[in-house]
């Protein structure tokens, strides 16, 4: 079962981060114009209504099950928004299905080249599907340090409730030390990284030696007073930059 918003001519995939699910979108769903998109949030394997689904766990399944919603929505053609880990597996979209993707969009997007990690923060990462605290340390990392205890306490809670702990284990590496790098760059779709002024992880600095470069069509948005996770932070500004940015494409398709 996917969750839908809209019906209108311009589709979009929304490919969900590691420590989020369908339902982990915030804010966004309810700001979405309707009349003119019409958006699909699936689950990964291993997440929400998918979490007792086995799989590899592999960015390169997220996306062939991707595509396989795509043909069963009947969509020819859409752009894909990836958030995080999910930001990956939008690019692993295009990878396998150049032709159909219409624009790119990643909101604090893992590279196509992966992650890397000290060790220090491996093991961080890499406890984190046993330890809530683990999850904990890393929303409150990659927010900046800025946000409240209550809401990160409701994030970790609904991580948890939403991911199988085998599955989300799994997916680390998949995202971390995946590397399809150079199967994407040059690609001319038109692109655009969205971050957070308050992400110390996955920020401008990473987006202009990574995104920038694989994408001659690309363009880099830094949301104000926001972090790792703008549909919660700073939603209203995200939705009104995703809606400028997709609107200007041809509805056809």
């Amino acid at each position: 079962m996917v969750k839908t918003v809209g019906n209108g001519p311009r589709r979009v995939l929304a490919l969900h981060g590691w420590l989020g699910s369908a339902e982990g979108w915030g804010d966004l769903p309810g700001l979405i114009d309707p009349e003119r998109f019409t958006y699909a949030f699936p689950d990964f394997r291993g997440y929400g209504s998918r979490r007792d689904v086995p799989g590899a766990y592999r960015i390169a399944e997220i996306s062939a099950d991707a595509l396989a919603l795509a043909d069963e929505l009947g969509w020819d053609r859409f752009s894909v928004v990836g958030h995080s880990m999910g930001g990956s597996a939008a690019q692993r979209v295009l990878a396998d299905a150049p032709d159909r993707v219409e624009r790119l969009v990643g909101i604090s997007p893992v590279p196509a080249a992966g992650v890397p990690f000290d060790e220090q923060s491996w093991a961080l990462f890499d406890g984190a599907a046993e330890k809530p605290e683990n999850r904990y340390a890393i929303i409150d990392l990659t927010t900046g340090n800025r946000l409240s205890r209550h809401w990160i306490d409701g994030m970790v809670r609904a991580s948890l409730d939403s991911s199988a702990a085998s599955a989300f284990g799994a997916y680390l590496p998949a995202w971390a030390r995946t590397d399809f790098a150079a199967e994407i760059t040059g690609n001319p779709v038109p692109a655009l990284a969205v971050v957070g002024e308050h992400d110390p992880a996955i920020g401008a600095e990473t987006m202009r030696a990574t995104w920038l470069n694989h994408y001659p069509n690309a363009r880099l948005e830094v949301l104000a007073n926001a972090g790792h996770y703008p549909m919660y932070e700073t939603p209203i500004r995200l939705a009104t930059v995703l809606e400028d940015f997709l609107l200007h494409m041809p509805a056809d398709g």
